[in-house]
């Protein structure tokens, strides 16, 4: 039986509220109807459309290829699907950065066409003239420190964040100039566990970590990581509850071998 009338709908309200009393916040990928339903009906806290779409969805080796209108397109989906959790959307690599202005626009075009309930930036402090002109138009922002998967070409690598002291202050700084600005919830990604609950015990707003240790007020992970879709993809910090590579591996060969011999459709498979 869904649980969708059993639970209220999840507003960045509610978030600050699970930050205050220790609740922890859950939040998992999703890029179409059919999951994005399935994990709301689960009781999922939020959902993200994420850019990771560019990697689990259409095949591409980093995130930087997805564009906006590609975006927009999976947040339709998955906004169709839900009923209670709150759906955030990343803000695709070229849609903001060095240009406030087409920050605001890109924004509000996700907004105005999915439905979903806020969006997500990665960077600190260069990115900040663009978060406080996004909300100041209304529109709730999660940002996104650590490992930034936009600027992997800068990084070069997507090794542990801010293990250097000098990194790790940057970080910290940026934190704090994120709540300033008027995020609603940052996302701290695969950073050192003590630096990730330094943060977030200097914040009042959630901090939600991927790689970031359990001190974090919530995780998140992409969904085809986390069900064994991808069975290639094993970091230390994925949990992986199912396998289900395998399972659809053995499910569609047996539908071959029923099809070949016969077997399917049965008398009771037709009309």
């Amino acid at each position: 039986m869904s649980i969708n009338k059993e639970i209220k709908r999840v507003t960045t309200n509610t978030l600050q509220k699970m930050k205050e009393t220790g609740e922890r916040i859950s939040m998992l990928t999703a890029y179409d109807f059919s999951f994005g339903r399935i994990i709301d009906d689960s009781g999922i806290d939020i959902i993200l459309v994420g850019d990771s779409a560019s990697n689990v969805m259409a095949g591409h080796e980093t995130t930087l290829p997805i564009t906006l209108d590609q975006m927009i397109y999976h947040a339709q989906s998955v906004v169709r699907g839900i009923s209670r959790c709150l759906v955030v959307v990343d803000l695709p690599f070229g849609s903001y950065q060095g240009n406030s202005k087409e920050a605001l626009a890109s924004a509000i075009r996700i907004m105005k066409e999915t439905g979903a309930h806020a969006i997500k930036m990665e960077g600190g402090e260069e990115i900040t003239e663009g978060i406080r002109r996004i909300i100041s138009a209304g529109v709730p922002v999660m940002g996104h420190l650590g490992l930034t998967p936009q600027s992997i070409y800068k990084f070069g690598t997507y090794q542990v964040r801010a293990r250097e002291e000098a990194e790790a202050e940057k970080l910290r700084q940026d934190a704090l100039l994120l709540q300033e600005a008027g995020c609603f919830a940052i996302v701290l990604e695969k950073i050192p566990a003590t630096l990730a609950g330094e943060v977030t015990g200097s914040l009042t707003i959630p901090t939600i970590g991927i790689g970031a240790g359990g001190a974090c007020d919530g995780q998140v992970l992409v969904m085809h990581d986390m069900l064994g879709i991808n069975h290639e993809f094993r970091p230390r910090f994925l949990r992986q509850y199912l396998n289900l590579h395998e399972e659809i591996t053995k499910a569609v060969r047996q539908y071959i071998s029923d099809v070949k011999s016969g077997d399917f459709p049965n008398e009771r498979e037709q009309y």
